[in-house]
């Protein structure tokens, strides 16, 4: 089983301009490059998970979203940083498109993505963490059994804070947050190591 890092796409990755599938619009953060790639040297495996309602809505189609994914997944082995899953939900009980206007498992604050991606990829949950924008994202994360890390950086504004939206750890950015995973899952380690039982001979 391996361990993942869950990742937001709008607002995390890249600047927030829905339905943002127009490649020639996208823009990633600064510090994106630098903080994936951090965490792929620390043995994460590297995922998205995105909820795209304007498929729902009829703003863009499924062919725009995966166009929009492949396009990210390309751009960033430029970068030398191989992403190992895409996940999108295209679903929002408010829109107006048959058959993608339903309540779903799939959708944020819900973990339906996640669970399905480690079911893919040979996740372990537990060991794995979500980052995003938004407590929905905190949220999806809890529920599925991940640590969490919400960035600070503005996009949430509810602040409904209940339990399961409570993140670990707020970070401003994304490589301040891959700061706090690699630094964490080493603290885990050397604890293990420390409370490791002597072997019986």
């Amino acid at each position: 089983m391996r361990r993942a890092v869950f990742l937001d796409k709008d607002g995390t990755l890249v600047e927030d301009q829905p339905p943002n599938t127009d490649l020639s619009r996208v823009r990633f953060y600064r510090d994106v490059f630098p903080a994936l790639r951090l965490l792929r040297r620390a043995g994460y495996a590297l995922v998205i998970v995105t909820n795209q309602g304007g498929i729902a809505q009829g703003r863009c189609e499924e062919p725009d979203v995966r166009r929009m994914l492949n396009y990210l997944e390309r751009r960033l082995a430029e970068e030398g940083i191989i992403l190992d899953g895409c996940y999108y939900c295209p679903h929002d009980p408010d829109g107006t498109v048959v058959p993608y206007a339903v309540s779903c498992l799939c959708r944020k604050p819900r973990p339906g993505l996640l669970v399905h991606a480690s079911r893919d990829l040979r996740v372990e949950l537990a060991q794995s963490w979500m980052v995003g924008d938004i407590l929905h994202d905190v949220e999806a994360g809890r529920w599925a059994g991940c640590r969490t890390v919400l960035l600070n950086n503005g996009h949430e504004t509810e602040w409904q804070l209940t339990e399961t939206r409570w993140p670990d750890h707020l970070a401003g950015t994304l490589l301040e947050a891959a700061q706090l995973i690699v630094l964490s899952g080493e603290r885990r380690a050397s604890g293990a190591l420390f409370n490791r039982q002597p072997e019986e001979r």
